[in-house]
């Protein structure tokens, strides 16, 4: 059941201590979304915390809130948990199994279609970023929009958007980045640091990945693999991939890029876009994953050969 706008802002008003979670492996429209909303609650009075499972990544440093993010839940009394930008509650990583439990409140905020609202109260809206959503169910909910939240805010909106230029960028879109701006959001500097700004690690192992890249399916289909011995040859770590999947589809003819990336060896992530012919959601659903209908993941098992393979294949029947 997907709760009215009404509903969920009227939760966030009666909260008192609320305990917010992000997904594991965080970008920039998780922990903005999370960062957002402990902001404007605990502006209004109320004691909020932002959890996530990993250490935000470095690049989001330059927002002071970053640090403040908690890898571990305290023995507290919360009356409400929240998740945000979760599709799964599992995407929480080891704080799923206490949100499952947890008896008080729960809520959850998300923008992808695989959603299957898990929480008591959900409010989940197909759009480029979770970041959109909140900043309408802030301002709902009469909870204030500073300089701060808006920055938070306007990373989410623009690193989920791919910087406005996904397909389902919308007026509202637009609309939101223009509250946003109006309310602080300083654009310059997140584009740079989103952007422009990248450590020599980062270029090196995406000369070495491009170089690589396989084109298959009479070309409609490119791939990128990044094994876990080149990140280690350039001192990368993988929040430094952010993006490299984005290259095939700025090939003529490619309708569908992977990148399949090295966690372990015999595990391998990949992330899957699409310029909107196939669903690439479907596939990613198929293999456990999810996502939304032009960018989606997911997790498969095996040798790389054999995973590009399987992933080749869903694609093909796709096509």
């Amino acid at each position: 059941m997907n709760n009215t706008p009404e509903e969920i802002a009227e939760k966030l008003k009666s909260a008192n201590t609320v305990a917010i979670f992000c997904h594991m492996r965080p970008d920039g429209d998780t922990l903005g979304a999370g960062l957002a909303l402990c902001a404007a609650l605990n502006n209004a009075g109320k004691e909020a915390y932002t959890f996530c499972e990993d250490v935000p990544p470095e690049k989001f440093s330059f927002l002071s809130g970053m640090k403040d993010i908690l890898q571990e839940l305290p023995d507290y009394k919360f009356d409400t948990f929240i998740t945000v930008d979760c599709a799964d509650v599992n995407r929480c990583g080891k704080f799923a199994k206490r949100f499952k439990s947890f008896k008080g409140v729960t809520i959850n905020i998300d923008h992808h279609i695989s959603n299957d609202g898990y929480a008591k109260y959900n409010y989940v809206c197909e759009c480029p970023a979770t970041c959109v959503i909140l900043t309408g169910l802030l301002k709902e909910a009469e909870l204030e929009i500073t300089r701060d939240v808006a920055n938070y805010l306007m990373l989410g909106v623009i690193t989920d958007s791919g910087n406005f230029t996904h397909l389902d960028v919308d007026g509202k879109t637009f609309r939101t980045a223009a509250i946003l701006r109006d309310n602080g959001a300083d654009v310059n500097v997140i584009n740079y640091y989103m952007y422009s700004r990248q450590k020599k690690a980062r270029a090196l192992l995406y000369g070495k990945v491009i170089s690589g890249i396989k084109f298959l399916l009479e070309d409609k289909l490119a791939v990128i693999l990044i094994t876990a011995e080149d990140m280690a040859t350039y001192g990368a770590d993988s929040s430094l991939t952010e993006g490299f999947v984005d290259f095939g589809l700025t090939v003529d003819g490619v309708e569908v890029s992977i990148s399949v990336m090295e966690n372990k060896e015999g595990q391998y992530k990949a992330s899957l876009r699409s310029k909107g012919t196939v669903n690439v959601n479907a596939i990613a659903s198929s293999f456990g994953g999810g996502g939304h209908v032009l960018a989606s993941g997911c997790m498969l098992y095996g040798t790389a050969q054999d995973v590009i393979s399987r992933l080749a294949e869903a694609v093909k029947r796709a096509l």
